[in-house]
């Protein structure tokens, strides 16, 4: 499990602002040009903006008696946008292939658990972070377009984050993120094949199953 020890830290930078998209502040400064606000992909993304700080808010004293609740929440409201069956096909590659139907959705289940249980706590600690939307690379009648953003920053240039969304039987996903021309599902496919190429696919699939079972050192159940 080296490998992907070795490389969280880096996944880290690049999902949380990932979800951080889904979850921002519903009060944060937005910009976008006109001929993209109505774009079902971007208000996809206003509308669960809105729903989870909602929800966070309301439910905040639940939060911090037990982090469970949060990752509850994030798994009924953010994650359903992203099509993990489709990163996990991109994220093991040729993997995907070989393994059995079982193998795959044993994969994908733990592969979204692993990122709901590792980054409930950036969306909670980070909810008023500002995004700024950038003009939508797409058309209306495109199936795949992609919504650009940037993190301010207090100290140097903003951070540039795209999102990669696609029609998936009328409804918009999220199927890969790049932040600074580092793709999220390109960085988790060298940590994982690695693993497999190691280890095999069961081995990885147990990594993450033990991972996934360990407390998460999570802010949000300590009193303020």
């Amino acid at each position: 499990m080296s490998c992907l020890t070795g490389n969280i830290r880096l996944i880290v930078k690049i999902l949380v602002p990932v979800l951080l998209l889904m979850a921002g502040h519903a009060g944060s400064r937005v910009f976008a040009q006109e001929n993209n606000i109505d774009h079902p992909a971007l208000k996809l993304v206003r509308d669960t903006t809105v729903l989870i700080k909602k929800r966070i808010k309301e439910d905040d004293a639940a939060i911090k008696s037990n982090q469970e609740h949060l990752y509850d929440l994030v798994n009924e409201i953010v994650l359903p946008h992203f099509d993990f069956e489709k990163m996990s096909s991109w994220v093991l590659g040729k993997n995907w292939r070989d393994a059995s139907n079982d193998q795959k959705k044993r994969f994908t289940d733990e592969f979204s658990r692993l990122l709901v249980r590792t980054y409930s706590r950036a969306i909670y600690d980070n909810i008023d972070q500002q995004i700024n939307f950038l003009p939508i690379r797409g058309t209306p009648e495109d199936d795949k377009v992609t919504i650009r953003t940037e993190i301010p920053q207090q100290a140097g240039f903003p951070i540039p984050i795209d999102y990669k969304m696609y029609l998936k039987d009328s409804e918009w996903k999220v199927y890969d993120v790049v932040i600074d021309a580092i793709s999220l599902v390109a960085n988790y496919r060298t940590s994982f094949n690695q693993e497999i190429k190691k280890s095999g696919i069961d081995s990885l699939i147990a990594s993450l199953a033990d991972r996934n079972k360990k407390p998460v050192d999570d802010k949000a159940t300590q009193s303020n």
